[in-house]
């Protein structure tokens, strides 16, 4: 089977995998289209938006369709890490400690409401989400692949939150939300679920295995050193603007160019172009900036400062002469 033959296999399964979780989110397609580029990524995400808008929702979804094991952690405040990595137990027959998992063990942990945690219980996801493995009693536990964590919280300054630390947020590979639905769609949320749950015809598209190798291939596509070269001056271009107290690190170069990648495949393109990297953009670095307070009290947004840094920097020139789009059998 040819190159050109498995991407477009791998293509027609992720575009599968989108319309089953669209029987569930109703006119957000963008978003998943966006936590699909995450996992791809082998990425994490942070939902941030109001309660009742579909987050937990959209994180089942995902996981059904793609025939992964999915746990659900509800950040509560009397959660504790070793809910989240696993705890050792004295075994009296074996005379011997064994390792109990805990929720992390899983492809997909939707850790809900993230926020409403404890930071200790908050810091339990660091290893897992950068390593892909916890560390119990001085020995490591490997996590299965592929692994992503889909955190949801409500926006900061609701009663009782614990806003995430900067180490923490600059874990997740982008932040979105999803906003309210238009008056039409809400219709349509409340009319396909009067009698049953749309969740529950969800259908696995394919397996671990058949996920894997995709994100593998994804990892192939191709880009220009041009590209790299945007990609490193859009982040160095938050290090220095004037509003930005803490701009982004060399992790987020490397988040950037990922999701342009997977941002390329679900558009159906074996190479990366400029507009991909734009794209990624405001997900994958507003969340890595610290504004100044001086910013802060003239109502500067991190999309301002975004917006304002990829303006400043030349967009290059890619030839697709030698490329090929992976939606061609």
């Amino acid at each position: 089977m040819s190159n050109n033959a498995l991407n477009a296999q791998s293509y027609a399964k992720i575009k599968a995998i989108a319309d089953e979780v669209g029987k569930v989110i109703v006119g957000k397609r963008d978003v998943v289209k966006l936590l699909l580029v995450a996992l791809l990524s082998s990425g994490h995400v942070l939902i941030e938006d109001v309660p009742g808008v579909g987050k937990t929702t959209l994180a089942t979804a995902l996981g059904r369709a793609m025939g992964l094991n999915c746990k659900r952690a509800q950040f509560t405040p009397d959660v504790m890490a070793s809910d989240i990595t696993g705890f050792s137990m004295f075994n009296k027959e074996k005379n011997a400690f064994e390792y109990r998992e805990g929720l992390v063990m899983c492809n997909i942990l939707l850790a809900d409401e993230i926020n409403r945690t404890s930071p200790k219980t908050q810091s339990a996801l660091l290893e897992a989400m950068e390593e892909q493995t916890v560390t119990v009693d001085s020995t490591i536990h490997k996590l299965p692949s592929p692994f992503m964590v889909i955190a949801t919280q409500n926006e900061v300054g609701y009663v009782g939150t614990y806003p995430l630390p900067e180490a923490q947020l600059d874990r997740f590979l982008m932040k979105i939300s999803m906003g309210y639905p238009t008056l039409e769609q809400e219709i349509e949320i409340i009319t396909d679920r009067q009698t049953n749950n749309p969740i529950e015809a969800v259908r696995p598209i394919c397996d671990r295995d058949e996920l894997n190798a995709i994100i593998g291939g994804v990892r192939g596509v191709h880009i220009e050193p041009s590209v790299y070269e945007y990609i490193v001056k859009l982040v160095a271009g938050t290090r220095s603007h004037k509003s930005v107290l803490l701009g982004a690190s060399p992790r987020a170069s490397l988040m950037l160019m990922r999701a342009s990648q997977s941002c390329a495949f679900v558009s159906g393109r074996a190479y990366v172009i400029p507009e991909d990297v734009m794209k990624m953009v405001p997900h994958v670095l507003s969340h890595r900036l610290m504004l100044t307070q001086e910013a802060r009290i003239r109502k500067v947004s991190e999309e301002d400062v975004l917006g304002e840094v990829v303006r400043s920097v030349a967009v290059p020139f890619v030839g697709k002469n030698d490329t090929a789009n992976v939606s061609e059998s």
